[in-house]
């Protein structure tokens, strides 16, 4: 049997779910961007003991490699890559947009006459991280963070209806304005993972346990205080 240990935490959701043989047999989330260090782990033990096995019983474990929040996603990838190290089993890892298009095929999200799908994650103020999809799931643009503004997608919107999916769509929804635009706001799910990990396992498409880093899109930058500290003795 080929089992799949599902891992999603680019977001405020952290999620985890297992495939046995294709289909999504266990699945544990819990919100809370700081919460995913001590929800993760325990979420996937949880998943394994329903349907009473253990990690060596997997055939891969496929974690969300990003765009996304720069402290979740190491969280889930020190989680996986620990799992893989100490089962010795592979590697695979999934874009966050593509997560999200997979997530709006399965719960038939995508409107009627649809031409585009763009995933949409919340990188603070009017920027978001995002790409455009054909509404079967074929990314057509390379993923870059965007400033939205009334311009944002306009060819694209032009074209006919456009699905806006995503934690960071809701806000886009008063900036474009065009009656094609079809706003979802949600946050990726492992369990929407399914087809792309069970595709790469198929195909054998696995990262390099040892140097594997999410994709970021974007470098943390520490904020230095300005509060006034004094040195001791001052």
């Amino acid at each position: 049997m080929e089992r799949i240990i599902l891992i999603e935490t680019s977001t405020n959701l952290c999620s985890t779910a297992l495939v046995e043989d294709g289909k999504v047999v266990a699945y544990k989330e819990g919100e809370g961007m700081r919460e995913h260090a001590s929800m993760t782990a325990p979420f996937v033990k949880e998943i394994l003991d329903q349907r009473n096995c253990t990690v060596k019983d997997c055939s891969a474990v496929c974690i969300s490699k990003g765009p996304g929040s720069y402290t979740s996603l190491r969280v889930g990838t020190s989680t996986a890559k620990g799992l893989c190290f100490g089962a010795k089993i592979p590697l695979i890892a999934v874009g966050t947009l593509d997560t999200l298009v997979y997530q709006a095929i399965a719960e038939n999200l995508i409107p009627e006459g649809c031409k585009y799908v763009v995933p949409m994650i919340d990188a603070r103020r009017m920027e978001v991280y995002s790409a455009v999809f054909t509404p079967d799931g074929k990314q057509i643009t390379e993923t870059t963070p965007e400033v939205i503004d009334e311009n944002s997608f306009a060819s694209y919107l032009e074209e006919g209806k456009v699905l806006f999916i995503g934690d960071g769509a809701l806000k886009c929804k008063d900036t474009l304005t065009s009656e094609n635009a079809v706003f979802v706001g949600c946050c990726p799910k492992a369990s929407s993972m399914l087809v792309p990990a069970v595709e790469a396992l198929k195909e054998k498409k696995f990262e390099d346990i040892a140097y594997f880093e999410p994709f970021y899109l974007k470098q943390f930058v520490a904020i230095v205080s300005k509060k006034n500290i004094l040195k001791p003795n001052e």
